[in-house]
């Protein structure tokens, strides 16, 4: 969902609480002392409402007990949605940065990731492969070893084993290849190591699994039970709101339970190895 998007869905929020209080807008103006061309302006969302606003709204609609959540979601329509040409107009080092206390102050990280290892998870060269063709696109490959350098500092989030980490991926994670044949082969020797971690579980769905219960889908992160975050092929989309929230832990625990673990999950990424192995001989 776009910035707009999400403006757009907040404003017919506001519109449904009108008509379940069979209200017309120029009643909802006369009982918020807004003017009628405001109201319109705001549930086709071409103005902005001030939390002054909402809670106006609310009263007139005898809503007052959504008042809380309603601005809690104005305040994060604006943080939704975040663009990658603009998060990254900063540079890598600064997203880095600002990414580092929620890193460290999480207890638990839940990641479940469709196509390429896990951040926390990734070896040097296989960063550097993965970032490079996204460096390329959005035109800051200056700024690459950085990128790097940021990456590998999760790590040390990862192995000081404060922060507790599930991790879900598809098995098409482990067969897509970035970087050259050595690059994979150190990341798999890195992966097995980090699976064997006390602070970490790591779970493959295979190949060819009967999906039961939940279906592949965009990769997502949640931090503790407080923040998600999901990356899409324009930006990143995060959210704090309790229900979105718990929609995603559900999510991840059907498809944790899709997943095998421990030595079977090992035995998924030894198949993996095998098969680049064998692209090499042919």
């Amino acid at each position: 969902m776009s910035g707009q998007a999400a403006r757009k869905a907040f404003a017919l929020r506001l519109r449904d609480l009108r008509l379940d209080a069979r209200l017309s807008g120029r009643q909802l103006a006369a009982a918020t002392g807004m003017h009628p061309s405001k109201v319109s302006r705001i549930e086709h969302a071409r103005q902005n409402p001030t939390e002054g606003d909402i809670r106006a709204w609310c009263r007139a609609c005898s809503a007052e007990a959504q008042i809380p959540e309603l601005i809690a979601a104005h305040r994060e329509v604006g943080q939704t949605w975040l663009e990658h040409r603009r998060v990254l107009r900063a540079g890598f080092r600064h997203q880095s940065e600002r990414n580092r206390p929620l890193y460290e102050q999480s207890t638990l990280i839940q990641v479940y990731e469709p196509m390429a290892i896990p951040g926390f998870l990734q070896a040097h060269h296989y960063i550097r492969a993965l970032l490079d063709p996204i460096a390329r696109f959005h035109g800051m490959r200056d700024d690459l070893d950085t990128a790097v350098e940021g990456r590998l500092n999760r790590l040390r989030v990862l192995t000081s084993g404060i922060t507790r980490f599930s991790f879900v991926v598809e098995a098409t994670a482990l067969y897509t290849v970035f970087g050259d044949q050595e690059t994979m082969k150190a990341q798999y020797d890195f992966l097995v190591t980090a699976t064997r971690l006390p602070n970490v579980s790591f779970g493959v769905i295979p190949l060819g699994q009967t999906r039961k219960d939940m279906w592949p889908g965009g990769g997502f992160y949640i931090y503790d039970d407080r923040l998600v975050r999901c990356e899409q092929w324009t930006g990143l989309y995060q959210t704090e709101r309790p229900e979105e929230i718990a929609t995603f832990l559900k999510i991840f625990r059907l498809l944790r339970e899709q997943a095998v673990h421990g030595d079977a999950a090992r035995t998924e990424i030894d198949a993996a190895r095998t098969h680049l192995q064998s692209r090499e001989t042919s």
